[in-house]
Order: structure tokens, then C-alpha cells, then sequence
């Protein structure tokens, strides 16, 4: 259950208008500031480190979450008055509250106030662990893609070494923290340099040591 918003929060979100944004649209830039804290009404939002744009709007080439619930995106930014730690990007047509910057930093002041260290602390946390994340995302999405089929990989009586796609590409992705989009392009670009082949559920590992090779193993 999600906690109930300060009083002194409340009252500043039901001052701004309820906006849309259509799919596609970029919410936060990552590492640029903004005058703006926005809190979800409802939709879906996807977070990581935003690609190329496509016809459908802008595209997360590594995703490192994503939220669906009411809420503050990043407020951890606004409250240690920070550039964005990732890109936003709203995955389903999106309902949200713009608030000015000064306005929820002066209400946040007024509900922290008994405990306004122990917040801090948490922000200061918070921020560590997301720039940790995306650090991490050093490694290349072809990288991590190569890895994960090597773990999935079995060999069949015939000898052929083959990963079976039980999960959706979806779900997939999300493990490796990129965009589905992104998991198809490395496949197929797996597939142009031989290293698999195979297509729909079944994926042959046709050069496991290129595979090892370019996953660093």
C-alpha cells in the first residue's frame, strides 16, 4: 500500500492541473536539471539511459526500471538538488502534475521539518545506488546478451548447443536491463556475424566461444 503524501504536499499537488503526455514523450533527461518535479497520476513510466528516437517517441536503450504507481519521478534529485540521475520516458499515454521547483522544495521543508537529517540520509542513499546502476550499464548490451544465452545454453542429443525462448522478449529484456527493442537488435546483429542463428522460440549458439569472447568470460 502506498504511503499517504504530507499534508503540505497534498494540498500543493491539487493547486496544478492534471496533464497528459502522449507514449513516447520524454519525462526527465538524464544529468540536465529541471525546473519542474512531476508526479505520476497513472500510466507507465520506464527508466534507464534513453537510445535513439523512433516514429513512436523516444526509445530507452538500457532500462533500469520502471514505474506504474502514483508518485514523485525522482524526487531524490529535487530534494539534493541534482541534474537527473536517468532518463524518463513514458511507455503508455501518461496523466501527471507539474510542479514548479521552488514550490515543492518550500512544502517539502515544511513536512521534513521533524525529521529532515534522516531524509537526507536516505536521499544521499538513494542517489548512491541509482549512479551505481547505471554505472554498471558500462557494459554493452551485446555483452550482457552474449552471457545470458552462455548461461541458458544446452546441448541437445544431436549435439547442438541451443537456447529455447520460454520467456517473452519482454521479460527478457528487462533482465538485462535493456528495451525490447534493443534485445532484438543485438539478436540480429548476433545473427549477421554467425555467432548464432534460428529464429521465433529457438536460438542455436553457433560460435559459443565467439559468444564467450565478446561477453568477456
Amino acid at each position: 500500500m502506498l504511503a499517504p503524501l504530507p499534508p503540505t504536499l497534498a494540498a500543493l499537488l491539487a493547486t496544478h492541473p492534471l496533464e497528459t503526455r502522449p507514449e513516447g514523450s520524454r519525462l526527465l533527461s538524464r544529468g540536465q536539471p529541471s525546473a519542474q518535479v512531476l508526479y505520476l497520476e497513472s500510466g507507465r513510466v520506464v527508466l534507464g539511459i534513453a537510445g535513439n528516437a523512433s516514429s513512436h517517441g523516444e526509445l530507452l536503450e538500457h532500462q533500469l526500471g520502471a514505474q506504474l504507481e502514483p508518485g514523485w519521478l525522482d524526487a531524490t534529485a529535487a530534494v539534493l538538488d541534482l541534474p537527473a540521475a536517468m532518463d524518463a520516458v513514458a511507455e503508455t499515454v501518461v496523466q501527471l502534475r507539474a510542479v514548479p521547483l521552488p514550490a515543492f522544495r518550500a512544502a517539502l521543508a515544511d513536512a521534513r521539518a521533524p525529521a529532515g537529517s534522516v531524509l537526507l540520509d536516505v536521499a544521499y542513499a538513494h542517489r548512491q545506488q541509482t549512479e551505481l546502476a547505471v554505472s554498471r550499464l558500462a557494459k554493452d548490451a551485446e555483452a550482457r546478451c552474449a552471457e545470458w544465452l552462455l548461461r541458458h545454453a544446452q546441448n541437445s542429443e544431436q549435439g547442438v548447443c541451443s537456447v529455447q525462448l520460454q520467456q517473452r522478449k519482454r521479460l527478457i529484456a528487462a533482465q538485462l536491463g535493456i528495451a525490447p527493442e534493443t534485445l532484438s537488435r543485438v539478436l540480429r546483429n548476433l545473427r549477421e556475424r554467425s555467432l548464432i542463428s534460428g529464429s521465433g522460440r529457438t536460438v542455436n549458439l553457433v560460435d559459443p566461444l565467439g559468444l564467450r569472447s565478446l561477453a568477456g568470460g
